[in-house]
């Protein structure tokens, strides 16, 4: 029987400190360890999991298969990665949820591209046995645990540092515009919802006067904020909620030489996000932990097979990086964080 082992802090990030701790704690009692050093022997070993990610193509969810892989090896579980290409593939996502099911998989993992169209054949997997912890985006049936980004307080974060940088440029009452990924996401919705309440905070006045869907396509949102940026000389600010949005608004805002006379705060951390913010290109990022996500999701899937109840919601937290601390050491595993691609089904 494989051993378990336990990962180190370090390895997840620094945001996820207590939380790995106590996931590990807990999964400790249900696999039957003793000590950090691997005494006392597995009851997970060869339990199937199936990670299902949003998108494969997405570094971003490579970054979660990476931490799932690293906690199936930890755990010596028999481990499936898979993902669509995209995230706008939910009839995909339900194709694979549905190959879990044929397989037999004992636990699913999933980061669902719908709060809703996901919802049936979760219903079923559960009926036949079958646990499921969903991460990143909450679903609205019944699922053993979540875990996930509180995105309501990460979205106030981008808003706080846009105010900020806006009033600090003498523009707190400026004009922004909302790059977004997807349309009815519930996470992405929930990030504008947090961004608009920070930006009210001290910048009551600032408006925010076109959301742009650029469906997750990278050279669609490098168009759409080069087109705003030629077409509307009074946007001052651009908030970008996801990696590609992000990635897409530092290009247009290069091409445009438009550094010196727009800010921007993106979510996530892509490397081309990272470089951004280093070239100031990109003012701000609000980083999570998608490695995380993988690896305790991976831990409470095993958790909830295995009876023990897995922690009903897990929230690693969110940091916000710029050129005043993007070279600091303890951050560097969070941005520069192992990847591991996954299968189509």
């Amino acid at each position: 029987m494989t051993r378990i082992r336990y990962v180190s802090p370090g390895v997840a990030a620094v945001l996820a400190v207590v939380a790995i701790a106590a996931g590990l704690a807990a999964g400790k009692v249900a696999f039957g360890g003793t000590d950090a050093g691997g005494a006392g022997e597995s009851r997970v070993a060869g339990t199937k999991i199936d990670v299902i990610t949003k998108a494969t193509d997405s570094e971003f969810w490579q970054v979660m298969l990476a931490g799932a892989k690293k906690a199936g090896a930890d755990q010596g579980v028999d481990l499936g990665l898979f993902g669509p290409t995209s995230e706008t593939d939910i009839d995909g996502q339900v194709k694979l949820v549905e190959n879990s099911i044929s397989r037999g998989a004992d636990a699913i993992v999933l980061a669902a591209n719908s709060s809703t169209a996901l919802n049936g054949v979760v219903d079923r997997a559960r009926k036949q046995g079958i646990k499921v912890i969903t991460v990143d985006n909450r679903i609205t049936t019944q699922t053993e645990g979540f875990i996930g980004t509180d995105n309501i307080k990460a979205g106030q974060q981008a808003g706080e540092r846009l105010c900020k940088l806006l009033t600090d440029r003498g523009d707190p009452d400026g004009k922004i515009v909302h790059e977004s990924s997807v349309s009815g996401v519930q996470v992405l919705i929930d990030r504008f919802t947090g961004f608009k309440e920070g930006l009210a905070k001290d910048c009551p006045d600032a408006e925010v006067v076109q959301t742009l869907v650029n469906d997750n396509d990278l050279n669609k949102a490098v168009g759409q904020v080069g087109d705003v940026l030629t077409s509307r000389p009074d946007v001052v600010g651009i908030f970008a909620d996801n990696n590609t949005s992000g990635t897409g608004a530092a290009r247009a805002i290069q091409e445009k030489n438009a550094a010196d006379r727009v800010v921007s705060v993106a979510f996530d951390s892509d490397p081309a996000e990272v470089s951004a913010v280093r070239s100031g290109t990109l003012s701000a990022i609000v980083v999570q932990n998608p490695f995380f996500f993988g690896y305790q999701g991976v831990v409470e899937a095993a958790m909830a097979v295995r009876g023990t109840l897995p922690p009903v919601n897990l929230d690693p937290g969110a940091v916000l990086i710029d050129r005043t601390n993007v070279g600091r050491p303890e951050f560097a595993a969070l941005l520069n964080p192992p990847k591991t691609k996954g299968e189509g089904g």
